[in-house]
C-alpha cells in the first residue's frame, strides 16, 4: 500500500532544467518510481549525458530535448513536443531558473526581462499548455521550484526573490482552478543546495555562513529535494495542493543571532 502511493508507473514526467542539479536529481527518482521522462535544458552535451545516467538500468524511456527557455516560440514547441513524442504529460517539474544578483539601483532592463521570463513567464506558458492534456484525463502534477528566497532575502536579490515568490502566489491560484480536475499544483522551495549556481556565486566563507544559518548545520544535497518531489508528484501528495514545502535545511526559523 505504501510503495503504491509513490508508484508513477504509466504516468509520464517532463522536467525542465533536467539535465543536472535538483532537475537530473529528480527525473532520475522519477524514472526509478516508474515514470517515463523528458527531459530539457539548453546545452545537448550534458542532456545527453545526463538521460544516459537516469536510464541507466531502469526499464522507462528516458528522452531530452534542446530547448532554452528565454525563447517563447521554442517553449511553447517543447509542449508540442513532449506531447508528440511521449504521448502526454501527467507531471511537470517546471524546475529551469536562473540568479543574476544585482541592487535595484543596479538593475538593467536586459537582466530584469530574462530573469522574469526564465523564472516565472516560462513555467506559466508551459503549464498552461500542458493543463488542457491533464483536464482530459483527470489527473496531474504540476511542481514549480521556488527557492527559500521567496520567503527571506539578502540585499542584490530583489529580482531572484521577486520571481520565487511570484511562483507561490501563481500556485495558489492555479490549485484553486486546476483542484476541481484532479489536478494538483504546489512548490518546492529549496535553501541553500549543492549545485552549480550557488557554487558559481558565493566564495568560501559565503557559504559556510549559509550552511552556519541552517538548522541542521549544513548545506543540503540534491538527494534532499528527491523525496518532497516525489510526494508532490504522487498519489501520496493527493491532497496537497496550493503548498510551498520549503525543503531549507530549518533556515528560516531563524530571526537573528
Amino acid at each position: 500500500m505504501l510503495a503504491s502511493l509513490f508508484d508513477l508507473t504509466g504516468r509520464t514526467a517532463l522536467v525542465t532544467g533536467g539535465s543536472k542539479g535538483i532537475g537530473k536529481g529528480v527525473a532520475r527518482a522519477y524514472a526509478e518510481a516508474g515514470a517515463d521522462v523528458l527531459i530539457c535544458a539548453r546545452h545537448e552535451t550534458e542532456l545527453q549525458a545526463a538521460a544516459r545516467e537516469i536510464a541507466e538500468a531502469l526499464p522507462v524511456r528516458v528522452e531530452y530535448a534542446v530547448v532554452d527557455m528565454l525563447d517563447r516560440a521554442r517553449v511553447d514547441h517543447l509542449a508540442h513536443e513532449a506531447l508528440h513524442r511521449m504521448g502526454k504529460v501527467d507531471i511537470l517539474f517546471n524546475n529551469a531558473g536562473n540568479n543574476r544578483p544585482q541592487t535595484l539601483a543596479d538593475t538593467t532592463d536586459a537582466v530584469w526581462d530574462e530573469i522574469l521570463e526564465l523564472n516565472f513567464t516560462s513555467c506559466m506558458r508551459l503549464a498552461r499548455a500542458l493543463v488542457p492534456g491533464m483536464i482530459a484525463r483527470h489527473w496531474g502534477r504540476i511542481v514549480y521550484t521556488s527557492s527559500v528566497m521567496a520567503f527571506a532575502s539578502n540585499p542584490g536579490r530583489g529580482l531572484y526573490s521577486g520571481t520565487k515568490a511570484a511562483l507561490v502566489g501563481m500556485t495558489r491560484a492555479q490549485a484553486l482552478e486546476l483542484g476541481p480536475f484532479g489536478i494538483t499544483v504546489n512548490c518546492l522551495a529549496p535553501g541553500p543546495v549543492l549545485t552549480d549556481l550557488p557554487l558559481s556565486l558565493l566564495d568560501a566563507e559565503q557559504k559556510q555562513r549559509f550552511a552556519d544559518r541552517t538548522a541542521v548545520k549544513r548545506w543540503g544535497q540534491v538527494a534532499d529535494m528527491v523525496g518532497p518531489a516525489l510526494l508532490l508528484s504522487s498519489d501520496a501528495g493527493a491532497y496537497i495542493t496550493g503548498s510551498t514545502i520549503l525543503a531549507d535545511g530549518g533556515l528560516v526559523c531563524r530571526t537573528f543571532d
